[in-house]
């Protein structure tokens, strides 16, 4: 019995992988996502289409992460990118950063009214929509067709068309005898959630919870912070290196006057 044990502990052994992320070296599980590694080491990654409970689908692409060296990196949706022996994954890069925004800002345009998109944007700081407003409510994050097929067993709805004419529907768009008006796709919908002001605000944008923007993300290649929202406690805050290097020569320069 015990034998058996060991023996099974070391195929267990051989099946995990040594990869980086935001360079502390980790471990996973062969067939692991990225996404998965880091929530189980407690580094945050936002996700939007990503649920536990159904498979992977990367169509928010808010889950984004650089992998790769300098100068050959890349950008991947963490929740279907497996992880990889040697991997190196950096989670909060000035790239990455702003693709999230852009996703926000993107998903802003066609769901101006969810609160989840919402609190999205005063995270992140997106503090505009340069996009013309759709008010589709509507991102096509598919939870809902998951949702349907794979918890449910109902597969009433599905996806539709391609490109912009692409929609979430039911066959030929009538009712479906398939949906049991069950509620699921409703539940999960991250779209359904009305914000605060409701559906006659003013602007695109509600930035009511908007927190202070990172101050070191102008000129820090990675955002990490182990204890808060980088720059709320302000131990992190720093001068641009190009202010530091003028003071530092314009201190220089007024001791050599003084000196003289």
């Amino acid at each position: 019995m015990r034998l058996a044990i060991l023996m099974q502990l070391k195929s267990n052994e051989e099946k995990m992988i040594t990869l980086k992320i935001n360079g502390l070296e980790v471990r996973a599980e062969e067939g692991q996502t990225i996404l998965e590694v880091a929530k189980f080491y407690g580094l945050e990654i936002p996700t939007l289409c990503y649920n536990e409970g159904l498979s992977h689908y990367g169509g928010c692409r808010l889950c984004l992460v650089e992998i790769g060296e300098e100068p050959k990196t890349k950008l991947v949706s963490s929740c279907t990118y497996p992880a990889e022996e040697s991997l190196v994954v950096r989670t909060d890069t000035k790239r990455v950063i702003e693709a999230r925004k852009m996703m926000i800002e993107l998903m802003l345009s066609v769901a101006p009214n969810s609160k989840i998109i919402q609190d999205l944007a005063s995270k992140f700081g997106v503090k505009q929509v340069r996009f013309k407003i759709r008010n589709e409510e509507c991102i096509l994050c598919g939870l809902c067709v998951r949702m349907c097929a794979e918890q449910m067993d109902g597969r009433a709805i599905g996806f539709q068309n391609r490109g912009y004419k692409r929609k979430i529907s039911t066959p030929f768009d009538i009712r479906s005898e398939e949906c049991r008006l069950c509620g699921g796709c409703i539940y999960i919908c991250p779209a359904c959630q009305l914000r605060c002001q409701g559906p006659q605000a003013d602007t695109a944008v509600c930035n009511a919870c908007l927190t202070m923007d990172p101050t070191c993300l102008d000129f820090y290649d990675d955002l990490q912070c182990w204890m808060y929202d980088a720059g709320r406690c302000g131990t992190c805050i720093r001068e641009k290196p190009e202010k530091s290097k003028s003071k530092k020569q314009t201190q220089k320069s007024k001791q050599k006057e003084k000196n003289a």
